[in-house]
């Protein structure tokens, strides 16, 4: 079982602490920490991320940096539910396009548990930009 809380601290801004002990400022209004849905968003770009380093690190692909965004739509009533995402991948290094195609692919099909859960209200699409340095 996992666990998470968050606990108010003023107007619409709460602690968040989950089971790795870490804390992060949750904000409604993002005045001073990521909202709720922003969190929704880099837990995305970060699940994916992890899992296309690790598949590159194991196929032994040498990139030099991976950063991934997110751009996403919302519905425009309530609850605004993300409707689609683009996932924009930018890798560096001399690395094979098939492998880090691979990857990603992997990622979305297999291993990124946020981008499944995602999948269930949100169509999620991804593009990949080689910086090549």
């Amino acid at each position: 079982m996992h666990t998470a809380r968050a606990t108010w601290i003023e107007k619409h801004r709460f602690d968040g602490i989950a089971d790795s002990g870490h804390s992060i400022v949750v904000d409604g209004d993002s005045v001073a920490g990521n909202s709720p849905m922003e969190l929704v968003l880099i837990g995305l770009c970060g699940c994916t991320g992890y899992d296309v380093a690790e598949i590159l690190q194991k196929k032994r692909e040498p990139f030099t940096g991976l950063e991934v965004r997110a751009e996403a739509e919302r519905a425009a009533n309530p609850p605004k539910i993300y409707t689609n995402i683009k996932l924009i991948y930018r890798v560096g290094g001399k690395v094979s396009h098939k492998a880090v195609e691979d990857a990603v692919r992997l990622s979305e099909e297999k291993y990124c548990t946020v981008s499944a859960m995602l999948q269930k209200s949100a169509t999620i699409t991804t593009d990949i930009e080689y910086t090549g340095d």
